[in-house]
């Protein structure tokens, strides 16, 4: 399987990543009223599974991470992370829960991938719509071999990103349409596989992870899993930080 990281730091397209891509700090803000002191940010590996989900039904009719929407709501007031994203990270982790418990993946982690890829569906302002789509699509530069850039020539026709000639990233997990093409699922339920809404990409990306690393609640796997989306040890430390925060009730 193959993907490509398509931003550097958060601010732009990059460029060279095949595979599906900080130390955690305790932080004190400062601020012109006083200090306000911020729960530390652990340095488990892999990070806390975070607010434990509701149980709800996963085979409900239509878009089933809407059932998640008190809870969302509750953590989208600490995260900063909108309500519809964290349903679809919720749901992502609840589905696996039941189809391959022995993975444990958390929903920290779809965010953590989801924040670092896309700022949860908002890069370049983009938006989160109510029925998960993202809109206007995000896509990565083209992989034409450039500096630093992989080298993948198009594999879907443009089907999926667009581009004819080179594949692009895509959506808010950054697919390539290779990697969609083998691993995209319907999580909204309205029939389509796509990378532009934030359901169907948590899913796809949730079920990447637990294939790619196994059992992720130890850092054998997790570290595996990660590795695998994206061979790049600071974009794993990056990530496993922002799942870390969001574990604890923390903006990353």
């Amino acid at each position: 399987m193959r993907r490509v990281r398509p931003r550097k730091a958060d601010v732009g397209p990059t460029v060279s990543r095949v595979g599906l891509f900080g130390s955690a700090l305790a932080l004190v803000l400062l601020t012109g009223c006083g200090t306000t002191n911020l729960t530390p940010v652990p340095d488990s590996m892999p990070p806390g599974s975070g607010a434990p989900l509701p149980v709800i039904d996963l085979d409900a009719p239509g878009r089933s991470a809407i059932q998640l929407g008190t809870w969302a709501k509750e953590q989208s007031e600490v995260l900063g992370i909108s309500e519809v994203a964290l349903e679809a990270y919720g749901y992502a982790a609840a589905v696996m829960a039941r189809s391959r418990p022995e993975c444990g993946i958390g929903w920290t982690t779809v965010a953590g991938i989801a924040s670092v890829e896309s700022r949860h569906g908002t890069y370049h302002g983009a938006k989160v719509a109510a029925d998960g789509k993202v809109s206007p699509p995000i896509r990565g530069i083209a992989l034409d071999g450039g500096p630093d850039v992989a080298h993948i020539p198009d594999t879907d026709q443009g089907k999926y990103d667009g581009d004819p000639v080179y594949d692009r990233a895509m959506g808010p997990f950054q697919f390539i349409p290779e990697t969609w093409q083998h691993w995209g699922v319907d999580a909204n339920g309205d029939g389509i596989a796509d990378p532009d809404n934030i359901d169907d990409a948590a899913l796809t990306a949730a079920r990447y992870l637990c294939a790619s690393g196994g059992d992720l609640t130890g850092a054998p796997g997790w570290q595996q899993a990660l590795m695998t989306y994206n061979q790049s040890t600071a974009y794993m430390n990056k990530v496993r930080y922002r799942a870390a925060a969001y574990s604890v009730g923390r903006e990353a």
